[in-house]
């Protein structure tokens, strides 16, 4: 922990904090489809603040060592690595999940301020669990990327802010990671996370400043002007792409834009029957409604 000592002390802790059972079980069942090559699963998302799971989405991402190893030659090998990640749905002990899969040289690279886009940084930056591991190298491997994830935010933010105080650095990151993907969550989302847990936003910014923040590779603003025009690309890509990995993709889609958005969209049959068609009508339609933006 030469680099970053007093980040990735927190994230190590943060990252090996004891998951639910049920969820230790389901990232077990995860990495258990990929044989060798799973590396980690990692827990994330709203629902990791929930003690009843059932009836909700989980969120995982599974580190894999790479594509061929993990699918094999064909086209998942070559989808996960032309437009990172491919997302998948599973089931397990009644629960249900989707799980992202990256290798973990791009999940390494996403994390930092090299990263073309905000959505695995923006992601990690946040609380997050290793629900399984393969070793000890593997989660040593994790931890060195999720530590890279705060880091990289706030120094984007503070290059657009630069005398905001730590909370408002996180406030102003997460409103502009939002507002850089397709997102159906409400305007107020941003300051809800931070509010949430003040203590810790406020322990992880202390210490990556102390540690020093990474150097950007271009001016801030730049970036994220960036970040906003390809974003919303990379979005609409990895959605349609999903539409080839995720049985019931639409109805998903529809149901956490409800959930998030307060809206009450519903799809007609013509459009579970043709997803891809079905999401390209759709999108449209949401992006004028504003329940996506």
């Amino acid at each position: 922990m030469a680099g970053r000592p007093r980040i990735e002390a927190l994230v190590r802790s943060e990252l090996l904090e004891p998951s639910d059972a049920r969820v230790a079980s389901f990232a077990e069942a995860i990495a258990a489809r990929y044989g060798d090559a799973a590396r980690a699963v990692l827990f994330y998302g709203s629902c990791l603040r929930e003690s009843q799971l059932d009836g909700l989405m989980l969120d995982f991402y599974l580190i894999v060592s790479d594509y061929r190893a993990a699918y094999g030659p064909g086209w998942y090998a070559f989808a996960n690595q032309l437009l990172p990640p491919n997302v998948f749905p599973f089931q397990h002990d009644g629960l249900a999940a989707k799980y992202a899969v990256l290798s973990e040289a791009d999940f390494f690279e996403r994390c930092g301020p090299e990263a073309g886009d905000v959505s695995v940084w923006a992601r990690f930056a946040q609380p997050a669990r290793i629900a399984w591991s393969a070793d000890e190298d593997a989660r040593d491997t994790v931890i060195a990327a999720v530590a890279r994830a705060a880091p990289t935010l706030l120094a984007y933010a503070r290059g657009v802010a630069p005398h905001a105080e730590p909370l408002a650095l996180w406030r102003e990151g997460f409103t502009r990671t939002y507002g850089s993907e397709l997102r159906a969550e409400r305007d107020d989302r941003p300051a809800k996370i931070v509010a949430q847990d003040p203590q810790r936003y406020r322990a992880f910014a202390e210490a990556a400043l102390a540690d020093g923040l990474p150097l950007l590779p271009c001016a801030a603003d730049v970036a994220w002007s960036r970040f906003k025009r390809r974003g919303k690309r990379l979005s609409v890509l990895r959605l349609l792409k999903a539409l080839t990995t995720f049985s019931g993709g639409a109805d998903y889609l529809v149901w956490k834009i409800n959930r998030h958005a307060e809206t009450r969209i519903e799809l007609k049959p013509w459009q579970r029957k043709w997803p891809l068609a079905g999401s390209l009508v759709l999108l449209p339609r949401l992006l004028r409604q504003g329940a996506v933006r």
